[in-house]
């Protein structure tokens, strides 16, 4: 059983940053899995942003391309999500999983984002 906790979430004007983190609790598997962050806005489907291979390889949704960068941390466990230039649509919960391709762990508690004026 694989833990996962987020954090970093909170409000934001249109423009600003944020930095989520996720903590992954087994040390066996994350060095050898893809980790993602998912988002899911109210009313609407779980989706993929981005995800980081072991080989920190990165491949971005089209709608955050250029705005957020996924990197880890292999030695800590972690997973990290720079997200720049927020858009009102970025608005949602976030999530990290693995990806094989799809997400085959426990999902944590996710972290809200809100973007508004």
């Amino acid at each position: 059983h694989v833990r996962l906790e987020e954090s970093g979430g909170g409000s934001v004007q249109p423009g600003g940053s944020l930095r989520l983190s996720c903590s992954v609790f087994e040390t066996a598997l994350f060095n050898v899995n893809t980790m993602a962050w998912y988002r899911q806005a109210p009313g609407g489907r779980r989706e993929m942003v981005a995800r980081v291979l072991p080989d920190e390889t990165t491949e971005y949704a089209d709608s955050v391309k250029g705005r957020f960068t996924i990197t880890r941390e292999n030695a800590k466990l972690m997973v990290y999500l720079q997200m720049n230039n927020l858009k009102a649509e970025d608005t949602a919960k976030y999530y990290c999983n693995n990806y094989a391709p799809v997400p085959t762990w426990s999902w944590g508690p996710g972290t809200q984002v809100t973007v508004s004026s």
